[in-house]
């Protein structure tokens, strides 16, 4: 997963020793298995054309949670649709507005699709990373943080994973908090594993090769991101 906007199939043919056709067969394979969803452009919207980026964090019936996503989608302003498997803010719409009468609208159309806002936040910036395995053979192995976003205030979302030598691997949430791993006000909110999303508990074991979506009012600090990552990170 590296920028590929100036890669040809035959220079990526060439590195790999196959014909260029065999390249293009294969990305199209993926795209028809939606194994590749989609190619999005970073946009910093407040920098293009000074609008506000905000994320609204609902509560949407568990039933009807996948309807209302797809529904949320099509809201003029709305540009990411998250579905999380937990209790309470299980959905998570990140939307664009000229001025906060914009952000209100997108407020009143999630409102209308029978969802509760528990909470929305002005995003200062959003940082997303190839995922370590499917990115360049010569990439750094200690980038385990996969996407970041800054909210208004100090309040940070930072999803992490979780390399096999980390200190907080094989550990749960309870003892890593604990143990100072994680920080007292930094909360676990969703765990991806395998093909299945964990919904967090005290009790629940954080794994290497985990996805873990961390929320910290205070911002996340180095040092919590530090203790997902391989022992040489942790330690310099």
């Amino acid at each position: 997963m590296d920028d590929a906007r100036n890669t040809s199939a035959p220079t990526i043919a060439d590195d790999v020793n196959v014909s260029p056709g065999t390249i293009r067969n294969r990305i199209a394979q993926l795209e028809d298995r939606d194994v590749i969803t989609g190619y999005h452009a970073a946009i910093d919207f407040e920098r293009a054309e000074a609008h506000l980026p905000n994320l609204f964090m609902c509560n949407a019936p568990v039933s009807e949670r996948e309807s209302i996503a797809r529904q949320a989608r099509i809201i003029p302003g709305v540009v990411n649709v998250r579905e999380l498997m937990t209790g309470r803010r299980n959905l998570h719409v990140l939307a664009v507005g000229k001025d906060t009468e914009d952000l209100r609208r997108i407020a009143r159309s999630l409102s209308d699709l029978g969802v509760e806002i528990e909470d929305e936040v002005l995003v200062q910036t959003e940082t997303t990373c190839a995922y370590s395995p499917y990115g360049p053979d010569d990439g750094p192995r200690d980038a385990v943080l996969t996407d970041f976003i800054s909210l208004s205030g100090d309040a940070e979302v930072a999803e992490v994973t979780v390399d096999r030598d980390a200190r907080v691997a094989g550990t749960s949430i309870q003892d890593a908090a604990r143990s100072d791993t994680l920080s007292d006000d930094t909360l676990v909110i969703a765990i991806e594993r395998d093909d299945s999303v964990v919904t967090p508990h005290g009790d629940t074991e954080i794994r290497p090769d985990d996805i873990v979506t961390l929320f910290s009012r205070g911002g996340v600090s180095e040092e919590t991101i530090a203790n997902f990552s391989g022992s040489d990170s942790a330690d310099s």
